[in-house]
């Protein structure tokens, strides 16, 4: 921070202290301040250490283990290059395997970090890697096989921030955790003794694992003061199974600039944002009227996700922006996007999703008894006819107790499927060559269910997203994509290689499908 801008914030401190204790009150608005992870560089021989811990975490009245990156619950954000090799020692301090998968990143899968870079217990890992690509927010998170949704439940998430001189050169909010805030979104559930209560079990195998208590950053609608002026929000939806959709709560606008891959060509202007679970968005928001307002969650119509609270619009954090001037600005121009290639004569491979019949109608049954039919997400019966390729028309509450006769051995750990296979770690499924363009369909049709497909080891572009062109802040890099009953074709290259002993995924991003099987590897 330049020293007149300190002045002034410790002055509007000053005077925030010097009100009395009601107003003082009011303008905290009794929220707690939104934590800010550390940001780590590299120290001077281009190192950074990671160490993968247990501890304890206070979320409202619930005192849970949790587990964290150097730290009781989620991690630092990762600040690293463009073209300076980084190395990173990750230190597992936990009792069980875990992995740290760099989501977003374009590396070799040797240091990818997917389900084969097992930790053990104790254990210490160092992979090296280089960024090549332009700045970009990813993430790391484990990616342990059948039990990624489960560690990362437990709070294992982190930011990775590149850098280029092009970011460098626009004026935008560079100020860490002042104008320039990471917003990490998740949802989580708690037993009666106040601890995650997460299960891997029928009904998150088929809708996925969700919460009832939304954090921000790991709290509960924190509060954030910036200066007044353009402030950028680093998003990220590190939900296990909610979409989210995100809008101010005054409506203003927010201003895209930059999606999982890095900076759109120019800012795009929406009032609401949905996000996939896995993916990113930085936005820019105006807040030179001095105006308090909340970052709003509203409801999504996604299976199990319209349960309350969030069957209306939900506090996600609050923003009280200070009297000081912040000095950065939206640029009108952000990035060069290089034209799409021709498709003729590109290699072409399709992916179908899918998931075991058994499976979907246990699930449903579960979700319906617990939650209701409000949990369907706007499904009635009828339109669930073909859903899972089981006709399930004209079924209603009494005669769907019937419906698990002689499942009680059903194995749903494999019961989601890409091209009819559950996921199979030392098959690789194909291989792609290394700077070519490939064509890739991903089908999710018979099947009604939100399947966010992520690809490892690239930024793609979408051309065509749940049988739509992609919307303007969809069209820059990305590396998740939605599938939603319909066909999204994305256009892939891969510049580095991945072997059969580390080889790339692809998979559901939604976490507890990916953990029971609708996940392929693939060389390069």
């Amino acid at each position: 921070m330049q020293r007149r801008e300190f002045i002034k914030l410790a002055a509007a401190v000053g005077v925030a202290s010097a009100l009395p204790l009601w107003s003082r009150s009011a303008l905290a608005a009794d929220r707690p301040a939104l934590p800010i992870p550390n940001l780590l560089t590299t120290d001077s021989r281009s190192r950074i250490s990671l160490t993968v811990q247990s501890g304890k975490s206070q979320f409202g009245p619930h005192n849970a283990t949790t587990w964290g990156y150097n730290g009781n619950l989620l991690g630092p954000a990762l600040q690293l290059q463009q073209g300076k090799p980084v190395t990173v020692d990750i230190h597992n301090q936990l009792a069980e395997d875990t992995t740290v998968h760099w989501h977003g990143l374009e590396i070799p899968g040797d240091v990818d970090g997917g389900p084969q870079g097992v930790i053990k217990p104790g254990a210490t890992r160092t992979v090296t890697f280089t960024p090549t690509q332009q700045a970009a927010t990813c993430w790391f998170h484990p990616h342990q096989h059948g039990k990624t949704g489960h560690q990362v439940a437990m709070g294992l998430a982190g930011l990775v921030l590149i850098e280029d001189p092009l970011i460098h050169s626009l004026l935008l909010p560079k100020q860490w955790g002042i104008d320039d805030v990471p917003v990490i979104i998740q949802d989580k559930r708690f037993t009666a003794e106040g601890q995650i209560d997460y299960q891997l079990d029928i009904m998150s195998a088929a809708v996925g694992w969700f919460g009832d208590t939304l954090l921000t950053n790991g709290a509960i609608y924190p509060q954030h003061a910036p200066p007044k002026g353009w402030l950028r929000l680093r998003l990220l939806n590190g939900c296990n199974a909610r979409s989210l959709n995100l809008a101010a709560s005054d409506n203003r606008p927010l201003y895209v600039i930059a999606s999982d891959g890095g900076l759109l060509t120019e800012p795009v202007k929406v009032t609401e944002l949905p996000m996939l679970m896995g993916e990113r968005f930085e936005v820019l928001v105006d807040t030179s009227d001095g105006k308090p307002f909340d970052l709003v969650m509203l409801p999504v119509n996604q299976m199990g996700m319209a349960v309350a609270p969030f069957d209306k619009a939900h506090p996600v954090m609050r923003i009280q922006p200070l009297p000081i001037p912040a000095s950065a600005t939206l640029p009108d121009t952000l990035a060069k996007l290089p034209a799409l290639p021709s498709l003729e004569g590109l290699t072409q491979r399709k992916f179908q999703l899918s998931m075991d019949p058994m499976l979907d109608m246990m699930g449903m049954q579960a979700l319906m008894k617990k939650y209701g039919k409000q949990a369907m997400g706007g499904m009635d019966h009828g339109q669930m006819m073909g859903h899972g390729d089981m006709k399930m028309e004209g079924m209603d509450h009494g005669n769907m107790g019937h419906m698990n006769h002689g499942a009680q051995g059903f194995d749903f750990h494999n019961a989601n499927r890409i091209n009819g296979q559950a996921f199979d770690m030392n098959k690789p499924m194909f291989a792609a060559s290394r700077g070519q363009f490939e064509r890739w369909t991903i089908s999710g049709e018979g099947d009604m269910m939100l399947h966010p497909f992520h690809i490892h080891g690239t930024q793609f572009r979408i051309l065509a997203e749940n049988g739509k062109p992609p919307a303007a802040h969809r069209s820059g890099w990305k590396d998740t994509v939605r599938v939603e009953g319909g066909v999204s074709e994305v256009l892939v290259k891969f510049d580095h290689e991945a072997s059969k002993e580390h080889a790339y995924m692809a998979h559901c991003h939604l976490l507890e499908h990916e953990d029971t099987g609708m996940m392929l590897g693939f060389t390069v």
